[in-house]
Formats: structure tokens, C-alpha cells, sequence
């Protein structure tokens, strides 16, 4: 009998109960299930930048692979920083697989400054009627996704809480990761 040894994760299903592990201030953002740059733009009364800190070709760490059942090393990364007046709130991570770009789904390719909840939540979009699968967890140092985020934004604090979800694009997967930063909650104030 062959064992695969099993990959642990610091990942965490939002349903399994430990979202009440979070601060009760974190846990609107970490537990809404819409788009995160409606909800902050609500949550601020204004419009949010997009800084785009890269969006290229990288390797993926085995956390992220195992999502794509280890079938793909590379994937387009893109990751980003939510702005209000210049001020970082949020800094997500999307991994989008070849496939997930092609066809009818190639507006994700052509974003620039757009957020990509612009695509994933337009009202055009036909989404799956299957639940997103949602993660949360809490980044410190030794983190990995901390350490990669860290080499894009070096004034990414410690510890964090982010949470990460696998979207269908037309019954394509795109894995989106976002990390809350303290500002958002000193910039906004949600129920």
C-alpha cells in the first residue's frame, strides 16, 4: 500500500469554526462572501486604487498547487494593493491558470488597474452554483505567503489575517488570496 504523505496547510475552511479563533473585528471581512472592493468602498464612502505590484509568470508554492490537484508548477500571479488615498488596506494574490484566461474568460488578462472582483462579481458573468471554497488563516513571518508577499511590499506587518478563496470563472478556477492590513480597520468601520 502506497501513503502519500500529506501536505499540512495553515489554511483553515471558513465553515470549520475557526473563523471565532479571529478578533471580532476581522470576522465580517475574513466570513463575506461578495465582492471585498464593494464592500470596503461602502465601508470608506469612496472609489479604492488599485497598485498593481506585479502580474507575471511565477512558480506556485505547494500550499497554492494543491488547488490545481498539483497538475500545474507555473501559473500567471498577479497581486495587488487596495488603496484609499495611497493608503495599502487590503494586498491580495490571485493565481490564474492558463486555462482560466483563455476564451471568453480573456478580460482577466486585460485588467491593468481594475480590480479583479470587477470581473469575477459583473453581473454578465454566469457564475457556478457550486459554494466557493473558503480559507482563512493567520500570517506571521514564518509564513510562506508571508514571505512572498513580503519581497512585493516590505511594509507588510506581522502577524495578519487573510483569508483565501477559489473562485469559478465560467466554470474555470482562479485561486484569490487577501490579505487584511491593520489600516482597513483604522480607515473603515463595518458592521
Amino acid at each position: 500500500m502506497i501513503h502519500r504523505r500529506r501536505l499540512s496547510s495553515i489554511w483553515n475552511r471558513v465553515d470549520s469554526g475557526e473563523i471565532h479563533q479571529a478578533p471580532r473585528e476581522w470576522q465580517p471581512w475574513l466570513s463575506d462572501t461578495g465582492s471585498l472592493t464593494q464592500k470596503i468602498e461602502q465601508a470608506i464612502g469612496q472609489k479604492l486604487d488599485i497598485q498593481v505590484l506585479s502580474d507575471c509568470r511565477q512558480k506556485l508554492n505547494s500550499d497554492e498547487s494543491r488547488y490545481f490537484h498539483f497538475q500545474m508548477q507555473h501559473c500567471r500571479i498577479r497581486e495587488v494593493l487596495l488603496c484609499a488615498n495611497g493608503i495599502p488596506l487590503v494586498m491580495a494574490r490571485s493565481v490564474i491558470p492558463a486555462l482560466s484566461s483563455s476564451g471568453s474568460n480573456q478580460s482577466v488578462l486585460r485588467l491593468g488597474s481594475k480590480p479583479l472582483g470587477a470581473v469575477l462579481f459583473a453581473k454578465t458573468i454566469k457564475r457556478s452554483k457550486r459554494k466557493s471554497l473558503r480559507e482563512i488563516t493567520y500570517l506571521n513571518k514564518h509564513s510562506t505567503l508571508w514571505r512572498q508577499c513580503f519581497k512585493k511590499y516590505e511594509k507588510l506587518s506581522t502577524p495578519l489575517w487573510a483569508r483565501r478563496t477559489l473562485y469559478q470563472l465560467k466554470g474555470r478556477p482562479l485561486l484569490v488570496c487577501e490579505i487584511f492590513l491593520p489600516t482597513l480597520l483604522k480607515y473603515s468601520s463595518i458592521d
